[in-house]
């Protein structure tokens, strides 16, 4: 018969992932890792709307540019055609674009940061700082913005230098995306430890961030293709929605990781909790997200 908690004492690396899924699932990981996941896809339509304004922008002072991006796509026939219009359209809408697209981009952004506080408050069991968290989001959002584009260009630039190099260029994206979660966590979240604590959590969203890089790069056209091919536009969404979800559960095991760390160190504390009055049931204890998972029959009285 398979003895699972004596794995567990053996096999140090086994215990702790498994403390770390118990706790994901005990605060809400799951919820807390479609929200994010949702809100980040929401945010992608405003994104779009950027990106075409962008495009419009720069086609209307270059008239080659519909030309030289079909060629640089290697694009013919109908699929040529498809862009050069979707160009002059985006010509034609660019300021309404730009500014619809900046606007709901600020929006959604918001809502995006805002699942991501609620995920590292929920981690280390800390409550929101209210209107604050606006700014703080604000803040986090100009912010991330330039360490995002400086990670986005070391794909370029990964193709660009020499392949001895290709290492460092790799080690720069971890540096980059540690630096940008160690800020995240320490940043949003209202809880009081110093940034260095944040560091393991990091260091395993960066890592895992890199890996997903890889394989999406094979993985997601593939995906997105075949479920085009099978369910159409609805397959797309889909496919696009389960990559953001396998992300946002990453971000999520990084706070908790942090976490389980700084209670290594650190220690824990009981404070008591209200919970509601069931009759015929005495609570004994609960679980990180409040609810009861230990309880006894109340006894009779004579």
């Amino acid at each position: 018969m398979f003895d699972l908690e004596r794995w567990r004492a053996r096999f140090g690396w086994l215990d702790g992932i498994l403390r770390v899924n118990e706790r994901f699932g005990a605060i809400g990981g799951g919820p807390l890792s479609s929200s994010i996941g949702l809100a980040g896809f929401l945010s992608l339509f405003p994104l779009l709307l950027v990106a075409i304004a962008v495009a419009g922008f720069i086609s209307s002072g270059d008239a080659g540019f519909a030309r030289e991006v079909v060629r640089s796509l290697q694009l013919t026939g109908r699929s040529a055609e498809v862009v050069t219009d979707a160009l002059s359209t985006a010509e034609e809408s660019r300021r309404a674009a730009s500014v619809i697209g900046l606007a709901g981009l600020l929006w959604s952004g918001l809502g995006v940061v805002g699942t991501l506080q609620n995920a590292c408050n929920a981690a280390w069991q800390t409550t929101g700082r209210g209107l604050i968290d606006k700014a703080v989001s604000l803040a986090w959002i100009l912010g991330a913005s330039v360490l995002f584009f400086a990670s986005a260009a070391l794909g370029p630039l990964a193709g660009m230098v020499p392949l001895f190099s290709a290492p460092l260029v790799i080690l720069l994206g971890l540096a980059i995306s540690t630096g940008l979660f160690v800020w995240t966590f320490s940043f949003l979240g209202n809880q009081s430890v110093p940034a260095r604590a944040h560091l393991p959590g990091a260091i395993v969203v960066a890592v895992g961030f890199e890996a997903l890089k890889l394989v999406g790069g094979v993985y997601v056209p593939r995906a997105v293709s075949s479920s085009s091919a099978l369910y159409g536009s609805l397959g797309v969404v889909f496919a696009v929605l389960a990559w953001l979800l396998v992300y946002a559960r990453l971000i999520v095991y990084g706070a908790v990781v942090n976490v389980l760390r700084w209670e290594a160190g650190q220690g824990t504390v009981t404070v008591e909790i209200d919970v509601p009055r069931m009759d015929g049931q005495v609570p004994l204890s609960t679980n990180r997200g409040g609810a009861v998972d230990e309880k006894v029959d109340a006894p009779h009285s004579d």
